[in-house]
């Protein structure tokens, strides 16, 4: 046992019922983890409080990925809409849905910087697979991660050299942008020969809060590819794999395993005390009790 799991802790699968369960965050107002079940078009929340699991929304255009704005809102990821919006007491509005004259892809995962700053990823897959999202082209030929600045409305890309950049976090004191590549399968069935990886994790120095330089591979996760991760307090990357969630240090020596068995999408962590990791894969959600908290809720705590 790592000293990243609480004494005796065992994972526990406490819903189940999706087809593809993704994008989960805690709630902390609610004591509840809300996250998306992409086929079936719906949002799913369990409360931590009477173990139960109910539809938040339905025909909600495929979200994927979300995260707490500043505020406390939810920020989401929208296939169908190809748009990050926000969900405030369920009432949706759009935040960014085009960079220029360009509609995004299919926007699926986000995070949110200390400055109020909206980042994420743009993969296409949203408008490749019918299960997803809808038909559709990539207006701008490519899939980027985007700086989306509430400040001035302006949308600049951040990371132009991952494939099919999918999960994203920032180091716990901003200074490093994680971003997964799952391009080893990319949604158009070829890789582009010119990037490297296909499924690992890369890193970015981040300068003045908004400039992502000196990409370069942080650890290549297998089986399968990463897909959705998160940093706790230490700096430590807990990501999602094919059969486990597995949790590096900042050097990127895997220090923990954590065997599930259905094939991971996301993780995130919750709790009253933050120190519970929640596991959305694929038909279920299963959770599992941690020493350490999440990087990002500590900041938004400040």
């Amino acid at each position: 046992m790592s000293d990243l799991l609480e004494a005796g802790a065992e994972l526990e699968k406490v819903a189940t019922g999706s087809i593809w369960a993704e994008g989960p965050v805690w709630i902390g107002a609610d004591r509840a983890v809300r996250y998306s079940d992409i086929p079936n078009n719906r949002i799913l929340q369990f409360s931590e409080a009477s173990g139960e699991l109910s539809v938040y929304q339905e025909n909600v255009e495929f979200t994927n990925g979300r995260t707490l704005d500043l505020d406390g809102s939810v920020i989401q990821c929208s296939h169908g809409r190809r748009r990050v919006e926000r969900d405030r007491d369920g009432v949706v509005e759009n935040v960014v849905d085009h960079w220029g004259e360009a509609r995004l892809n299919s926007p699926n995962d986000v995070v949110v910087k200390s400055d109020g700053t909206i980042w994420f990823t743009d993969p296409p897959y949203g408008i490749m697979k019918p299960t997803e999202g809808h038909t559709g082209e990539l207006e701008y030929g490519d899939n980027y991660v985007f700086r989306f600045d509430p400040r001035d409305g302006s949308v600049v890309p951040a990371v132009i050299d991952v494939e099919t950049p999918n999960g994203l976090a920032f180091s716990p004191d901003e200074s490093l942008l994680y971003v997964a590549d799952s391009g080893a399968s990319p949604p158009t069935g070829e890789r582009d020969p010119a990037r490297p990886g296909g499924h690992s994790i890369h890193v970015y120095d981040v300068f003045d809060g908004r400039l992502c330089k000196n990409g370069r591979e942080f650890v290549e996760v297998s089986p399968g590819v990463p897909d959705g991760f998160r940093v706790d307090e230490h700096g430590n990357v807990w990501t999602s794999s094919h059969d486990s969630v597995q949790v590096f240090d900042p050097a990127g020596t895997q220090l923990l395993r954590i065997p599930v068995p259905e094939k991971i999408a996301n993780v995130c962590f919750g709790g009253d005390d933050g120190r519970t990791v929640y596991i959305v894969a694929s038909t279920s959600l299963y959770r599992i009790r941690t020493t350490v908290r999440d990087a990002a809720a500590l900041l938004r705590a400040k």
